[in-house]
């Protein structure tokens, strides 16, 4: 039987493989093609996945021969911009690995070039699809503590990676916070406004560029979030997924991004007059079913293309949490507050 997504990988490095395995079990997909600068890379993943396929070196002709409808965009962030609008040009739909860009301008682009081709472009928001998180939104958008008006989320780690992220000029909030940005918006349902941010590289630092910032952001719906961060933490680090709390007009929530959530909120025998409330701790059960990481966004991504619909990490909104980023950077280079206006995306 004829498969409905005839998939074309393009980047055959090792982020692919954190697509492969979950895509190709599906019964609905055949890879057509895999496409690399290094055609070796390419040929490689076709063996070690069994794939009956060809490889290729130049996407134009990848895309013109293979006829690939869905295009699995694996390459480094400074070639997402062709990829993408190349492959909706060509009429296939796009599933890409984060940032969605690596400049505004671009991204307005791959936006644009979306919807004037009718196709889908959705981008790999992993942290969305963590159970634990998934079950923190839950408590901060159900009402159970009032309205938020404060967030918060810490970041340190001290991460020896090598490479390329070493000699960034930002390779925390450019490289990392996208993540936690996206999250922010994720457990708030609201997008932000304007921020401040201070970016510095730490007494002991191992990179050239900073590796830690904090930054203030307000939001649409009058909240502000503060983000603290360190990619150069020696002890106490938290968990790649931050430490988090949110404060609401009824009770507060937190999240040490690992184990379950919790919020506290008044008890029912609090005096009024009370100096300081007393207050009582509830976990709720999670009730996420879905895949959790990679596996459960591209569940996402194919469920929408499937149904009809915008997936949740859509470039027309995951452009908001980029411009978070972007802005940030910005606000550290000229010391000055920077407003974030998506609103015609």
């Amino acid at each position: 039987m004829e498969k409905r997504f005839k998939v074309l990988q393009v980047g055959c490095g090792g982020i692919s493989n954190a697509w492969i395995p979950h895509v190709s079990a599906r019964d609905d997909v055949q890879f057509v093609g895999a496409v690399d600068i290094r055609l070796e890379s390419a040929q490689a993943l076709i063996t070690k996945y069994g794939f009956d396929c060809p490889a290729y070196t130049d996407l134009a002709t990848a895309l013109r021969e293979s006829g690939a409808n869905l295009v699995i965009d694996n390459t480094i962030p400074e070639s997402h911009h062709d990829v993408v609008t190349a492959a909706l040009r060509a009429g296939c739909d796009v599933f890409g690995e984060k940032p969605l860009a690596g400049t505004l301008d671009d991204a307005l682009d791959m936006v644009r070039t979306a919807r004037e081709t009718g196709r889908s472009y959705s981008v790999m928001q992993n942290r969305r699809y963590i159970r634990n998180n998934r079950s923190f939104q839950k408590i901060v958008q159900s009402g159970t503590i009032g309205q938020a008006g404060f967030i918060q989320s810490d970041f340190f780690i001290g991460a020896h990676f090598g490479g390329f992220r070493d000699v960034m000029d930002s390779p925390l909030l450019l490289d990392m916070a996208i993540h936690t940005f996206d999250q922010a918006r994720f457990v708030t349902g609201s997008d932000p406004v304007s921020v401040y941010c201070q970016e510095f590289n730490p007494p002991g630092s191992w990179y050239q560029g900073n590796a830690g910032a904090t930054a203030i952001f307000e939001f649409a719906n009058g909240m502000v979030y503060t983000y603290s961060g360190s990619w150069c933490a020696t002890g106490c680090n938290t968990s790649w997924e931050c430490t988090w709390r949110v404060s609401g007009t009824h009770g507060s929530a937190v999240w040490d991004g690992s184990e379950a959530p919790w919020y506290e909120v008044p008890e029912a025998d609090n005096d009024p007059a009370s100096f300081i409330w007393k207050t009582g701790k509830i976990t709720p059960e999670a009730d996420w079913a879905g895949h959790e990481g990679h596996q459960g966004c591209i569940d996402e991504m194919f469920a929408a293309l499937l149904e009809g619909r915008k997936a949740e990490t859509d470039c027309a909104d995951n452009i908001q949490s980029l411009a978070m980023v972007l802005a940030a950077i910005e606000s550290a280079r000229t010391g000055q507050k920077v407003k974030i206006d998506m609103q015609e995306v």
